[in-house]
């Protein structure tokens, strides 16, 4: 008997190994956990609120432009594309250091991140603001769910920076990224 468990065990273990493999197809990616704290990059349309103790006429809020840019009183644009907040204070000090303030304190943080865009097969396709712990089974929520025809199981995201879009599973588990676009797309059958 015990020989008989033991066997039973194994075919059971390398059962589920076996299926477990065959949940995705390969062509679906592991979705990468967007990084929405301290290494987030900014990009067109973040809007972000700057903080210069004690100085009130430099602080208040400001939106990176659709060049990267974010525009900023007595010192100027600074290209803010693709930096983090850290990376930007940095810039930021360093220019009024120069010539404006002795010793600036400066603080910079996102507000709200730029927008997530939703199309193909949802009942309301568009754009949406993004908010934390996105994942896809939330942005089609957003999107007034899926169309009857919707291929609910597969969705095709493209991050920024990327040329081309992915396959991901349509589940919970799937990140949205500020700035994504998801593509939900008709089913076979």
């Amino acid at each position: 008997m015990p020989k008989t468990a033991a066997t039973i065990l194994v075919v059971c273990s390398l059962f589920t190994a076996l299926c477990g493999g065959l949940t995705a197809s390969a062509a679906e990616a592991v979705p990468p956990t967007p990084a929405v704290g301290a290494d987030y990059r900014l990009g067109p349309g973040d809007k972000l609120r700057l903080t210069v103790f004690g100085e009130d006429n430099l602080s208040g809020q400001y939106v990176v432009s659709t060049t990267g840019k974010l525009a900023i009183p007595l010192i100027g644009e600074i290209n803010a594309q693709g930096a983090t907040t850290a990376e930007v204070e940095k810039m930021i000090d360093a220019k009024l250091r120069d010539g404006y303030l002795r010793d600036p304190r400066v603080g910079l943080e996102v507000l709200t991140y730029r927008p997530f865009y939703i199309l193909g097969e949802v009942n309301r396709p568009g754009e949406y603001p993004y908010t934390a712990d996105l994942t896809v089974v939330k942005a089609v929520a957003t999107a007034n769910g899926y169309t009857y025809r919707a291929n609910q199981k597969r969705v095709y995201i493209k991050h920024v920076g990327e040329t081309a879009e992915k396959a991901y599973p349509a589940g919970s588990a799937t990140m949205v990224a500020p700035g994504d676009t998801i593509r939900v797309t008709e089913r076979l059958f």
